[in-house]
């Protein structure tokens, strides 16, 4: 979905709207752990999605692996997913404050204090929460396992 019309969707959601982002490079078990998990945390997940442009600032020259309309396909092919949308800044602040989820999720290599947007929703009365990860499992170590 686009900014705007998954403002609009999240607006008729009834219950609380779960928050979660990433590159989601080479989707993993880690990757569908969290996002099942945060799905639990209410009735609808939104899951932000760095811009191809994005990724590159953040991770370098050679990522992406796939490019953020791929990466969106996936996510959205999930039972756990609800909406997907890709964000173009290097944070998802702008979106968290666009879609004003009840909750914010983020895998373990967080703490709720630098997770981007958890003040926007703490201060709306919402909760952040910290799923631990699932050792053994990145995209980072994947690609060098591949390259050799």
């Amino acid at each position: 979905m686009t900014r705007e019309a998954v403002t609009a969707w999240r607006r008729g959601v009834p219950g609380a709207v779960v928050f979660t982002n990433g590159v989601f490079d080479l989707l993993h078990p880690g990757h569908l752990d969290v996002l099942h998990r945060a799905r639990r945390e209410g009735e609808a997940l939104i899951v932000g999605v760095n811009s191809d442009a994005s990724v590159k600032r953040l991770k370098g020259p050679d990522r992406p692996i796939r490019t953020a309309e791929e990466r969106a396909i996936v996510l959205a092919g999930l039972e756990a997913v609800d909406a997907v949308v890709v964000f173009d800044e290097d944070t998802p602040f702008d979106l968290v404050r666009a879609v004003e989820p009840d909750v914010i999720v983020k895998g373990g290599d967080y703490s709720p204090d630098t997770i981007v947007g958890a003040d926007l929703v703490t201060a709306r009365g919402g909760r952040v929460v910290v799923i631990p990860l699932v050792d053994g499992h990145s995209t980072t170590s994947t690609i060098e396992k591949l390259r050799g």
